[in-house]
């Protein structure tokens, strides 16, 4: 036999872990000799807790002992349990055995039950169906005097019968048989779809029946909230469907009613393209939705389900019909005034408390969820097939407003004056009136139209404004053929300049912003340019009258009086009472420009070298004569208004004292202050003067012209020429012919 030690290891191993455990804590405890008196005290302690751990074993042990028995001796009356449930279940299956061929009896008289069981059910509705073509009349009856609930009732009653039929037949797989019931119940298709028409001939006069009998919508409505309720209680069954289902007859009645709105409202014949008829034509639409809206919400949603939402239902309708009737007008081609009603109306009419807005459908009535009625392309679009018909209408009226103007030139009277006594028209006020009352207008629509329209009116004057030149232009040419037509053409270029001054002072106060009012560059620059026209064609009718008194100046029957340049200043007088007309800023521009004209004139004269100074005598009768001259222009035009400053005349004096030096030597001195002073003058210009004098030798002559080579000029920014516009006549070159006969 093996000893315990083999048989148990992990006794011998604890024994061992035990023993040095002790001894180590030994060691530790009586390392010092000191420790070894308590050692009986160590001892005894040890002791008493060896006893309880030895009998707290013992207690452990035993109650295992005892569980041990307790569980044995239940193992054994389970065994004999089982052995008595298996004699107990031989024995069932035995007598199971034996009632086999019994069973096989049973199942056929199930078989004649379920058969009697159908044959019951048969004999039931037999009654039923021979009486199904009674019903169907009776229904079709029904229909017609218009008894629809009763009528709906019969038909439910039928359908559940026939359906009822193919649910059997279709579990049974008997599918076949389903065509001849069908046959059978034909007559259910015309009566509902009798039944139908009539439903959706009451749904599409939902909105006069609400407000004169309610009753009949009401039944339409509570039929179709039956049929609904029968298709969702197939759907749920998805066994079998019967033919026909679902109806969908609720989905139905909203296609019906949209269709009535839009069908009703807005399939109409063409519009009208004009501003008018179309006005009449939105104006009706607005007051007519508005009125059927609020039958909707007063009326209609008493008579129907909450969860059908009819009121937002007919406002989406209404809104979406209205955009697709707006977009199908919007391809016609309208004029401007109805493209303005027309975006007026789409822009603030539809959505204010007169339509859409009105507090009779709200809060409930809310198309602002509904997205815009056009889109903002369209919008902007529309703005400016606006703006194109606006352009030509403008372009029209100033067409006609010019020709009326200028046909006023050839009354007998001169023009309108203001209170100032300045020659003035309506030509501006009209013009300007217009124009403002366009961009004005447009305020009431949106921002980016009266910005287009603004644009267009700049673009418009600016156009007019070249139109007003040509036709100057064409007027100083019918004049200069005849002077006398028309009788007060200066008076009415004086009053074109004054509408030319009048037009530039209102062009700002044409833009929408009152704290922008910066005209563009070129609107300035079509104002300027025709400002210079009328200016240009009042100093060419003074040209006129001065051209025959300058053909004798500097030439010795001007050196024998001084009667010419009398005459000169009675015209310019003449002229410079009529200048007075206009107003101040144009007047002195007219004044400066006729002092250059008259300066330019004269200096033309003497460049003409109508006579050359023969003797020392006539030189100074010549200088004596153009200072009288100078000096009588001078103070003519300082009196009316011009600084000596600003007078071109100043060279006449400066070509006298260039004339009148005695000592030839300096002549070059001279000339050099000379050019230096008017850095336009030629060598022409120079040499031409020299030969005025009658007195200037070749070598001077070479001399100051060579000096004038090596002394170029250049023109200040701030220079007014006069010299460079004043050409000098090409000598005449001596033409000799021999003695005798030409070859």
């Amino acid at each position: 036999a093996s000893s315990p030690e083999e048989e148990w290891p992990e006794v011998e191993k604890a024994e061992k872990l035990a023993r040095g455990a002790a001894l180590k804590w030994a060691s530790g405890v009586f390392y010092r000799p000191e420790n070894l008196e308590g050692l009986g005290h160590y001892r005894s302690r040890e002791t008493q807790r060896n006893s309880s751990i030895q009998s707290r074993l013992k207690s452990t042990v035993q109650s295992y002992l005892e569980g041990v028995s307790a569980g044995l001796e239940q193992l054994r009356s389970a065994v004999q349990e089982v052995q008595s449930v298996c004699q107990e279940l031989g024995a069932a299956r035995w007598a199971l055995l034996d009632c086999a061929d019994r069973f096989q009896d049973l199942q056929q008289m199930r078989a004649l039950m379920a058969e009697h069981v159908q044959l019951a059910s048969v004999v039931q509705v037999l009654p039923q169906l021979f009486s199904v073509q009674e019903v169907f009349s009776h229904t079709l009856q029904l229909l017609r005097g218009q008894h629809l609930l009763e009528a709906h009732a019969e038909i439910m009653m039928m359908e559940h019968l026939r359906d009822d039929i193919l649910s059997q037949l279709h579990l049974r797989g008997l599918s076949s048989a389903q065509a001849t019931v069908l046959s059978y119940f034909s007559g259910l298709q015309e009566l509902n779809e009798s039944l139908a028409k009539q439903l959706w001939g009451i749904v599409a006069s939902s909105l006069q029946l609400v407000r004169e009998d309610p009753v009949l919508f009401v039944t339409a409505v509570r039929i179709i909230e039956r049929e609904e309720k029968i298709d969702d209680t197939l759907l749920l069954d998805a066994t079998f469907l019967p033919p026909g289902r679902p109806k969908g007859w609720r989905q139905k009645f909203y296609h019906v009613l949209q269709e009535t709105i839009t069908g009703t409202r807005f399939h109409t014949p063409r519009v009208d393209a004009e501003g008018p008829g179309l006005s009449r034509h939105l104006e009706a639409l607005q007051r007519d939705i508005v009125s059927e809206l609020r039958v909707v919400k007063d009326l209609m949603v008493q008579c129907v389900p909450a969860h059908y939402n009819i009121l937002s239902l007919c406002a989406a309708t209404y809104h979406q019909a209205l955009a697709s009737h707006l977009q199908d007008i919007l391809r016609e081609d309208l004029d401007k005034q109805a493209l303005f009603h027309l975006l007026k109306w789409v822009l603030h009419v539809y959505h204010s408390s007169e339509m859409m807005g009105h507090p009779d459908l709200l809060p409930e009535v809310d198309v602002s969820s509904l997205g815009p009625l056009i889109s903002p392309e369209l919008v902007d679009q529309t703005e400016r097939r606006y703006v194109v018909k606006l352009k030509a209408s403008v372009l029209e009226w100033m067409q006609r407003t010019l020709k009326t103007e200028f046909e006023e030139w050839f009354w007998e009277k001169e023009p309108e004056t203001d209170h100032q006594g300045f020659f003035q028209s309506d030509l501006p006020v009209h013009v300007i009136e217009m124009l403002n009352s366009n961009i004005e207008v447009t305020s009431s629509i949106t921002d980016s139209l009266q910005q287009k329209v603004y644009n267009m009116a700049l673009e418009e004057l600016e156009a007019f404004l070249g139109r007003l030149r040509e036709a100057l232009v064409q007027r100083g040419k019918e004049h200069q053929q005849d002077r006398t037509i028309p009788k007060h053409y200066v008076p009415y270029l004086l009053a074109m300049l004054n509408n030319i001054l009048a037009l530039s002072s209102s062009v700002p106060t044409l833009h929408p912003n009152s704290s922008c009012r910066e005209v563009p560059a070129s609107l300035r620059a079509a104002l300027d340019r025709t400002q210079k026209k009328a200016c240009q064609l009042l100093l060419e009718e003074l040209l006129l009258d001065l051209q025959p008194l300058c053909v004798d100046l500097a030439s010795r029957k001007w050196l024998s009086g001084a009667q010419l340049v009398n005459n000169m200043c009675e015209v310019i007088d003449k002229y410079a009472k009529d200048f007075s007309r206009v107003k101040k800023p144009l007047f002195k521009l007219l004044l400066i420009e006729c002092e250059l004209l008259v300066a330019n004139q004269y200096l033309r004269a003497l460049m003409q070298k109508k006579m050359v100074c023969k003797s020392k005598e006539e030189r100074r009768q010549f200088c004596d004569r153009l200072l009288q001259d100078a000096t009588q222009l001078r103070e003519l035009f300082c009196s009316l208004g011009l600084d000596r400053s600003q007078q071109n005349l100043e060279a006449v004096f400066a070509v006298r004292e260039l004339l009148c030096l005695k000592d030839t030597a300096l002549l070059s001195l001279e000339v050099l202050g000379f050019v230096t002073k008017y850095p336009d003058v030629s060598d022409e210009h120079i040499s031409t003067l020299l030969d005025l004098r009658g007195d200037v030798s070749k070598e001077v002559r070479h001399l100051v012209l060579e000096m004038m080579a090596q002394h170029p000029q250049a023109l200040p920014e701030s220079y007014q020429p006069i010299f460079s516009t004043i050409l000098v006549p090409a000598p005449e070159l001596p033409f000799c012919l021999r003695k005798g006969k030409c070859a």
